[in-house]
């Protein structure tokens, strides 16, 4: 390798570094104007004879949430005994393993149920609309969709965003139940507590403040999905093999900012 080689590698990367933050700024502005343009079609659309369409948002609704049960179910079950198992292995270290409640309580309500739910909802719809988006991009029907005159975001994003805001909350409270259930049956086995006192038990310590707290969190990694997704969707090149990166793309950087953001609201949330 000569010299000239070794002094231009350095400035290479240091390129290619301040093209993937260049490039990562311009993403992040472009979801932030796609957030604020689905927000006025929604609200302002009627008015203007251009109505987000109904049936769009009750179709993907059906695909987001009720056709997603089955899996939040299992897992919300899966981890709820999970955390079960865990709470009474450490804590009959003290002998307390009958204050596990606690734990399940506050750890799926206002963790574990919105978290799981959010990737869950990323790794399957998120990818399935910059699939669609990135599909319909590379056949050119966004444009055709501007020469007729409809708007993309109100057409294509709108429907999405407001469809995800509703059912990743309720799929997260649907969690918190299913997780909850799951560990307490796991209690009464191991620990010979009823159902009743288990709930009683959960009831006395939970309030409303840490369900909102789930809930709150969940329209936040709703939105997240919707918006990389759809910026992940627009911008395939490539054909089938772009299509392919793309929406790999955009799921790990959806569960990526899911992560991020949960470690930034508890972090705010609590102090």
């Amino acid at each position: 390798m000569s010299a000239a080689d070794r002094r231009t590698g350095p400035v290479r990367q240091i390129e290619q570094l301040g093209r993937l933050t260049v490039r990562g700024i311009e993403e992040v502005g472009y979801g932030a104007a796609l957030l604020l343009e689905s927000l006025f079609w929604v609200v302002v659309g009627r008015h203007r004879r251009q109505p987000v369409r109904l049936g769009a948002v009750v179709s993907e609704m059906m695909e987001i949430g009720i056709r997603a049960l089955p899996i939040v179910s299992v897992l919300s079950a899966t981890i709820g005994v999970m955390l079960a198992i865990q709470g009474i292995y450490t804590l009959k270290l003290f002998g307390a393993e009958s204050r596990v409640t606690v734990g399940i309580a506050l750890s799926i309500t206002r963790e574990f149920a919105p978290l799981i739910t959010g990737i869950l909802v990323a790794g399957r719809s998120g990818s399935a609309l910059a699939a669609r988006l990135g599909t319909m991009n590379i056949n050119q029907e966004i444009d055709a969709l501007r020469v007729m005159g409809i708007n993309p975001v109100r057409f294509l994003v709108a429907p999405a965003l407001l469809a995800m805001v509703v059912m990743v909350p309720a799929l997260t409270f649907w969690s918190d139940f299913v997780g909850l259930l799951g560990a307490g049956i796991y209690v009464s086995l191991d620990l010979g507590m009823t159902l009743n006192a288990y709930s009683d038990r959960v009831i006395e310590v939970l309030k409303v403040d840490d369900l909102m707290h789930g809930l709150g969190k969940s329209v936040i990694f709703a939105a997240l999905i919707t918006l990389v997704a759809v910026v992940n969707g627009v911008s395939v090149t490539g054909g089938a093999e772009g299509l392919g990166r793309a929406t790999t793309r955009a799921v790990v950087q959806a569960i990526t900012a899911i992560v991020v953001t949960d470690m930034l609201f508890v972090f705010v949330v609590t102090r």
